[in-house]
């Protein structure tokens, strides 16, 4: 995770400067803080907001991979994976299992300056999540032992494996950092590390790094929420009070480098499916002034259909689907970085002649102010979405504080966005990108090495290889530690729950206009920021069934121009509003959404009426999107993830159901769609008759149904698609899908369920909250934090009107996929006969708290709207399936889980290297694997 400072600049468009306790105002925005720093050296900034009855907890501390040292690279990262297993006064497991059983959410992120902890709770929870924040930040190192330790590093690597190793372009990132900065500088390393650093980690070095890092006075903690200023200092000093300050630490002072040669180097990747290059400039660090005219350097050369690079690479030369340049500034160096990923089969070396071109045009046309203009509207409305929540204030000001030494060091960039110039954009170009040395990367599939820029010389990166059977692997958290507890003047043992905050549901307005069309909105006045979209019965349920991807390509045809405005003009009327307008298409529906401040409504509103009744049906544009989805579907091949999601659905529903496909189809499906097809898509489903709007923000009932009653489309009769439900007969086949080299094994488990408008569909959810809910979730607690075979593990069944699948699903290092398998296949047939009642008063009790948090930001509420319509719910459905919730009983659950979560009816599906792997799952005793290849095809066995 890595809290950019461009999320400070947004904030700063429009807010003014304030001391300790003054409130920061302009316009219809507000934010006030207060900051204190207890004796310990801790600072602590707090931040009232009573919208909603939850509070977020944010603790940052002054120490990422920067600081870490050669050989032990990885190690923040590390001890924050460390941080949330056990501590002096809180049981062993808890911060993962308790937090989301009392209501909340917890996580924690390391970058390359900074690690930070976060927490948001419902209200009543207050004091338990400064009892067990504090107890991990100053009360975890005596608990730490060595079996943990052994445990935890095979987290760690399952993550690097998942997120790097297994994943197309993972190894990028460590070839630009060893190539771009010089040896030992704190940035020439990955933030993850090396495994072979992580395996050597021993109790000493965890030791050795909390001793030197996280003390009190290297870390900044902020609290934001439904809080009494008064008395949570009280309770800040009685929790965190106590812990040691620490030894003094220096900040880090800035480190640019300068390459003295550029350096092409290329690298031949087993799962990327696509070429891809990246060129990355050395630049500036965080809080440097120079940053924020590269950053709208970034935008100008690629963000927009009218930018230099935009129109060279993706609109003339067709080499790429897309291509996007910006500023990553750090604390103390930054890079700009210039990246495009082709289409199948580009030669490298033309998409670099091609940014070569752009350059040159940029160079030689120069810079609109209109452009300038746009940005700038642009962020002011990105500011608004930037703290809609409490948990993102709560990281603006913890970030700012922490490195900017002020919570309102946003008000000192505010002035240096709004002065940047075309003169400064020009001056930052000569002085960091013309001329200047950089690193460029090309990443291409295995076997494709003629598709490297010409001369690249090999990059060197650490492998992995697959080994079966590795016993150190093979670990367990061990017994508990032994220790004498630090004292304190304080009870540190668990507080009790504070008084349980009601749910209110917000306010829901409702119109049915004459043309057919149904609205529905909540008025909420706390930011001028209006959420609103106009959803489509169909989407992809209205596919073809040999043109699967129809809808999807309709979707982005349709913000490529109207009649009366080309695809660049509508994009730039979009951007002078600061508006967003998207077309996507779902597995039911279609959707146009757009977002906007709340004075620009209006004209953002005409702008949406013209992409939904005026498409431009532009030939030339059908063409390149057409192209970039293949390109898309291409590059999903690299993934054995989505390998197993697409496959997984189609061993489900069958080959003749649509919901068996992608919602971005098959290559050969978008193959056969033609321009005819999206426009007769568009006259048989585009009907006010089979559409909702929905509108949620500050804005009045009045002033949108004055807009609506405006808009001249006139209904027409749609004939709504109905599937057989799938007779797929397949229950209790193990499937296997070779995806060699791969460093983990993708599992998924499931049968078919229930549709969302099944009465009992809340309940079915309810009753796999213990199974497969989040991080408390059995499969978490076993295949993560017991075995240490997964970054994650979750289950769950989507909420659609077509009847949906229940499935569990994991990725876990390919070595432990058969005890993985094991552990899966009993915890799902025996789940029925171990719920107990115990699990039925944890799981009411966790839902009905997580409600208090289920509306806050303007998304949540239009989501809330859109389950109104459609499945034609009350207004306050909340009430009526919290009542549901409290009435069930254990034997209620029992039904839900023998029915539809029955293990003997359930299909397997493993993704994952087959020389290493396929022999051991034919060990599961479920009969010989049935071979499919990556499209789902049975092989011949």
């Amino acid at each position: 995770m890595k809290l950019t400072h461009l999320f400070s600049i947004l904030i700063a468009l429009i807010l003014l400067g304030c001391d300790e306790t003054e409130t920061m105002e302009e316009k219809e925005f507000k934010i006030t803080y207060e900051k204190f720093t207890l004796d310990n050296g801790l600072e602590v900034v707090l931040h009232e907001d009573h919208s909603d009855p939850i509070v977020a907890v944010a603790t940052l501390m002054h120490v990422g991979s920067n600081r870490e040292k050669p050989g032990r690279t990885g190690f923040a990262h590390f001890f924050e994976h460390m941080s949330f297993n056990d501590s002096e006064n809180v049981p062993r497991g808890a911060n993962r299992k308790l937090i989301p059983e009392w209501g909340g959410s917890r996580n924690g992120g390391t970058w390359s300056d900074g690690t930070i902890y976060y927490e948001v709770v419902p209200k009543d929870a207050f004091d338990k999540i400064l009892w067990i924040d504090s107890d991990r930040f100053g009360y975890m190192i005596n608990t730490v032992t060595e079996d943990a330790l052994e445990a935890e590093k095979q987290v760690v690597k399952n993550e690097k494996r998942q997120r790097v190793d297994n994943a197309p372009y993972g190894y990028t990132d460590e070839i630009i950092r060893k190539n771009l900065y010089p040896q030992g500088h704190p940035y020439s390393w990955t933030v993850i590390g090396s495994l072979p650093d992580l395996q050597a980690a021993t109790l000493d070095d965890v030791k050795e790094f909390y001793e030197q890092w996280y003390g009190a006075g290297n870390a900044t903690l902020v609290i934001a929420g439904d809080i009494d200023p008064e008395d949570t200092k009280r309770k800040v000093e009685q929790w965190f009070g106590e812990i040691r300050k620490g030894p003094e630490v220096d900040k880090p002072q800035p480190q640019p480098v300068t390459l003295t040669e550029t350096k092409s180097l290329y690298f031949e990747d087993e799962f990327a499916k696509l070429p891809e290059l990246r060129m990355v400039y050395p630049s500036v660090e965080d809080y440097n002034s120079d940053m924020h005219a590269l950053n709208v350097l970034g935008q100008l050369l690629s963000g927009s259909k009218k930018a230099p690079l935009y129109e060279v690479i993706v609109d003339e030369s067709k080499l790429a689907p897309n291509v996007s340049t910006y500023q990553s500034s750090n604390e103390v160096a930054g890079e700009f970085v210039f990246r495009v990923r082709a289409n199948a089969g580009t030669d490298l070396d033309s998409v670099k002649l091609a940014i070569e071109e752009g350059l040159q045009r940029f160079e030689k046309n120069g810079i609109n102010e209109k452009d300038l203009k746009r940005i700038k509207a642009e962020l002011e409305t990105n500011l608004y979405q930037g703290i809609s929540t409490v948990l993102n204030k709560a990281f603006q000001l913890v970030t700012d504080n922490e490195f900017g030494g002020d919570p309102s060091y946003i008000t000192k960039t505010a002035k240096l966005t709004q002065a940047v110039t075309a003169e400064d954009v020009m001056r930052v170009y000569n002085k960091y990108i013309k001329d200047q040395n950089y690193v460029m990367t090309s990443v291409v599939p295995a076997g494709q090495l003629g598709l490297a820029v010409e001369g690249s010389t090999k990059a060197e990166v650490y492998v992995e290889e697959i080994k079966a059977n590795v016993a150190a692997e093979n670990v367990t958290r061990g017994e508990v530690a032994e220790y004498e507890k630090t004292p304190s003047k304080f009870d540190r043992s668990e507080p009790d729950f504070g008084e349980l905050p009601l749910l209110k549901s917000p306010e829901v307005w409702d119109e049915y206009l004459d043309n057919g069309m149904q609205v529905f909105g909540i008025e909420n006045n706390e930011l001028p920021l209006v959420y609103f979209d106009i959803v489509l019965k169909g989407g992809h349920y209205h596919d073809p069934l040999d043109k699967s991807g129809t809808a999807a390509l309709l979707a982005d045809l349709m913000t490529e121009g109207t009649m009366t405005k080309t695809p660049a003009e509508l994009e730039e009327a979009i951007g002078l509003l600061g508006a967003s307008i998207n077309v996507y298409a779902g597995s039911e529906e279609l959707t146009i959404s757009a977002s906007c401040l709340t004075r620009n409504f209006s004209e953002t509103f005409d702008l949406v009426r013209e992409v939904l009744l005026e498409p431009r049906w532009d030939e030339k544009e059908f063409d390149r999107l057409k192209q970039s989805m293949l390109t898309r579907l291409k590059g999903r091949e690299a993934s054995p993830t989505a390998v197993a999601s697409t496959v997984f659905n189609k061993l489900i529903y069958g080959e003749n159901h649509i919901m068996g496909y992608s919602t971005f189809g098959t290559l050969e499906s978008v193959e056969k769609i033609t321009l005819q097809d999206l426009k007769d898509y568009y006259v048989t489903n585009f009907s006010p008759s089979v559409a909702s709007f929905h509108v949620a923000g500050s804005i009045s009932k009045d002033e949108v149904v004055s807009e609506l009653t405006n808009l001249e489309w006139k209904s027409v009769d749609v004939e709504i698609v109905n599937y057989p439900e799938p007779s797929v007969s397949n229950a209790g086949d193990l499937y296997f899908i070779d995806f060699p080299g791969a460093k983990q094994s993708v599992i998924y488990i499931g049968q078919l369920a229930m549709s969302g408008m099944n009465d009992q569909y809340n309940e079915l959810t309810y009753a796999n909250e213990k199974i497969g809910g989040g991080s408390s979730g059995q499969l978490f607690q076993t295949l993560r934090i017991e075995k240490g075979y997964t970054y994650g593990a979750s289950s769950g069944i989507p909420q659609r009107i077509a009847v949906s699948p229940f499935a569990a699903r994991t990725s876990v290092r390919a070595n432990a996929t058969l005890p993985s398998l094991e552990i899966m296949k009993s915890m799902l047939a025996d789940y029925a006969e171990n719920f107990t009642a115990e699990d039925v008063e944890v799981t009411k009790n966790k839902i009905l708290k997580a409600n208090t948090r289920a509306f806050e930001s303007l998304g949540a509420k239009l989501e809330m709207l859109h389950e109104i319509s459609k499945f034609g719910k009350n207004a306050n459905f909340m009430e009526k399936e919290q009542a549901e919730l409290t009435a069930m009983t254990l034997e209620d659950y029992k039904s839900l889980i023998s029915n539809y979560m029955n293990e003997s009816n359930m299909v397997y599906l493993v993704v994952g290297d087959g020389a290493t792997q396929l022999e051991e799952v034919r060990k599961l005793g479920m009969g010989d694997p049935i071979l499919l290849d990556i499209q789902g095809n049975t092989l011949n066995q």
